[in-house]
């Protein structure tokens, strides 16, 4: 196993924005996974002869897969660091795509998509990637992780249009076999620039929140933290997904064709872009709760507007509104658990979360084509959304309330151990 050490030198040096321009590349590469199986999804339907629904399912299994394989991949890189998971994922997301070029039925590419490209492949490229930048800053810690996550929207804003293409042009089975190829290559020459591992002592961040990272600051168990935490990523990406997921085939179902569904997702994520880039920013001034509350509540704004406005100039602007809007919540979630917990578990407890927002991403990509597939219409699965959202903000207000009057009652020093842990009464 790699054995190189970074030192406290390295951490905010120029050496630690290298490794942030390499890992958002190799998110930019990686996470592919992520959106072509959403611009497939109509062609697939028609292929395969499948209602709306089970054409999402192959979307359900790689986001489920992509959970499973983020806490997997941030274990194995909490101790042996971050190159290896690349290196792997780089191999795995190479033999789904070809093996997906050669499916027969909607159950063998859903598989494929669910267990190599999902749980094997780009699942090592994001909660993995997060969770090792955190350990090489600390005064921007917080534009650092919107910076790394931005890998994930630059995806889906890069690669949509350029899979349409080709889908209309050679199809896409032959689409799905050069995507592999070409993520194999590139992953596996990116991978090495990760090869050393984060210092062994990480400064605490010197931000609005310094403090001893743990739960104890919002007088809750770290149990109950990361359920609540887990509850909220889950509810606010059900709701994310909603316009993610379906807006391709929502612009087919108005006549407006898949290309334009195509160019709105890819203007949505480039927007999110923006937006978390914005939002790490702000987050390094007020914090991950703050930064997610924001995020959430305008989040549900945005979904609340897919509701009148359904023409094609007005979905193009309220697509790039929604991108806007949402882009910070995700690497929030990191941020919040970097605030109060050991840095020790950054890998495990990040890939914890954000496999709870994923599980969100799947399960709000099927329960849309559910309710589609129920009503004939998307209004129903926007309400849904709208309603998940609520909660999410619901949770994010009581962590809120928690940390405001946990200052009223200091933590006594001995129930708060370096390892983040509260001690049992």
């Amino acid at each position: 196993m790699n054995n190189t050490y970074g030192t406290a030198a390295d951490v905010d040096s120029a050496y630690a924005w290298l490794r942030l321009l390499a890992a958002a590349l190799i998110g930019t590469i990686g996470n592919v996974g992520m959106w072509s199986v959403v611009v497939v999804l109509p062609a697939v339907q028609a292929e395969f002869g499948v209602d709306r629904g089970a054409a999402s399912l192959p979307y359900t299994l790689t986001l489920l897969g992509f959970g499973f394989g983020g806490v997997i991949a941030g274990r194995f890189a909490d101790r042996h660091g971050v190159m290896f998971p690349v290196l792997f994922g780089a191999i795995a997301l190479g033999l789904g795509y070809i093996a997906t070029g050669y499916t027969q039925n909607l159950w063998q590419f859903a598989i494929a998509h669910g267990v190599l490209i999902g749980l094997c492949g780009t699942a090592t490229m994001f909660a993995p990637l997060l969770a090792d930048i955190t350990h090489w800053f600390n005064k921007r810690r917080g534009i650092a992780l919107a910076i790394c996550a931005s890998g994930n929207y630059l995806s889906g804003t890069v690669w949509p249009p350029i899979l349409q293409a080709s889908i209309d042009t050679y199809g896409w089975r032959f689409t799905h076999i050069a995507l592999g190829l070409f993520c194999t290559v590139t992953l596996l020459l990116l991978a090495p620039l990760l090869q050393r591992r984060p210092p062994h002592e990480a400064p605490v961040a010197t931000g609005s929140l310094a403090h001893e990272p743990s739960p104890a600051l919002l007088r809750l168990r770290p149990a109950t933290l990361q359920t609540l935490l887990i509850v909220a990523g889950l509810a606010c990406c059900v709701a994310m997904s909603m316009p993610q997921v379906h807006i391709v085939a929502y612009c087919a179902d108005l006549g407006f064709g898949a290309q334009r569904g195509a160019e709105m997702l890819s203007l949505m994520l480039g927007f999110g872009i923006v937006s978390r880039l914005i939002s790490g920013f702000i987050s390094d001034k007020i914090g991950g709760l703050y930064t997610l509350l924001l995020g959430s509540t305008l989040q549900g704004i945005a979904l609340f507007l897919y509701l009148p406005f359904d023409g094609l100039a007005s979905l193009y602007v309220v697509s790039a509104l929604f991108g806007l809007f949402q882009g910070g919540i995700v690497p929030s979630y990191a941020l919040i658990v970097r605030e109060y917990f050991s840095p020790k578990e950054a890998g495990a407890r990040v890939g914890v979360v954000l496999m709870a927002t994923l599980f969100g991403m799947a399960l709000g990509g099927w329960l849309s084509g559910v309710i589609y597939d129920l009503t004939g219409s998307y209004q129903a699965a926007f309400l849904n959304g709208i309603a998940w959202n609520l909660l999410n903000v619901s949770i994010v207000l009581f962590l809120l309330w928690r940390r405001r009057t946990g200052r009223r009652q200091p933590v006594a020093r001995e129930a708060v151990p370096r390892d983040g842990r509260l001690a049992r009464a």
